[in-house]
């Protein structure tokens, strides 16, 4: 391990994840798109911009799916994400491909995934002040993929009647939902995530099916922490712990 990288304990099933000080960590919305999403034993899974890896290792503890891959473009997120695979024992399962979205054809099989996850960049290119960190502004904004680009190639990926499941802003849900249908996948949930009760949501998550029906099901919000500031229970069911050893 480096001097700039630390050790984080997922807090669950012995779990851990190496990470960098000063570049982009994972935050509360990849955990609760692990949670969100359907995989069965046995499915071949595919997470889109894996960053650090966290979505691919939770899902690996989660789940029974036979094999996770994920997709970065940032070289070094991906020798990070590697060493965290290693560090977990979970080689045999997961690996991490160093790739561009936009030709993720060239390295991957097409209608060859059950699932496909995505927690994108959040921000249109020409929106928002970018971070003058490269690693962050390339996870925050849509630089090297769009939305349209993410959501085209995971069509592309996934086998029919596979799902799709990903984590966004509200703000971009029209284009979200355009753009599913577009590629033909069908939205079936929708959740809004919320900071608190009387506080509008800040993120929004979506799973949709290739080849789907339409029926759109809209599903009870859910909420980080309760009117007295605590973790909330389902966030506390979320991650397997107590209030009391919860972090903040």
């Amino acid at each position: 391990m480096y001097d700039d990288e630390r050790i984080d304990d997922l807090q669950y099933k012995n779990l851990k994840l190496i990470q960098k000080e000063k570049t982009f960590s994972f935050g509360v919305d990849a955990v609760l798109l692990a949670n969100f999403t359907d995989v069965s034993k046995g499915d071949h899974v595919l997470d889109i911009g894996t960053g650090t890896g966290i979505i691919p290792i939770l899902l690996a503890g989660k789940t029974e799916a036979d094999k996770i891959v994920g997709l970065e473009i940032q070289l070094d997120m991906v020798e990070m994400a590697e060493r965290s695979i290693l560090l977990n024992n979970l080689s045999n399962r997961v690996k991490v491909i160093h790739g561009d979205v936009k030709k993720a054809e060239d390295y991957l099989d097409v209608a060859g995934f059950d699932v496909v996850v995505t927690n994108p960049p959040y921000v249109k290119k020409e929106s928002g002040i970018k971070n003058a960190n490269a690693s962050l502004s390339l996870a925050r904004h849509e630089i090297t993929c769009t939305l349209e680009d993410v959501i085209k190639v995971s069509s592309r990926l996934l086998k029919m009647h596979g799902q799709f499941a990903m984590v966004h802003r509200p703000q971009r849900l029209v284009d979200i939902i355009y753009l599913l249908r577009y590629y033909c996948l069908e939205p079936k949930y929708i959740r809004f995530v919320h900071p608190a009760p009387y506080k509008k949501a800040n993120l929004v998550l979506i799973k949709a099916i290739k080849g789907g029906r339409s029926q759109l099901n809209m599903m009870e919000p859910l909420y980080v922490y309760d009117e007295k500031g605590n973790y909330s229970d389902e966030i506390n069911i979320i991650y397997q712990k107590s209030s009391n050893n919860l972090g903040s």
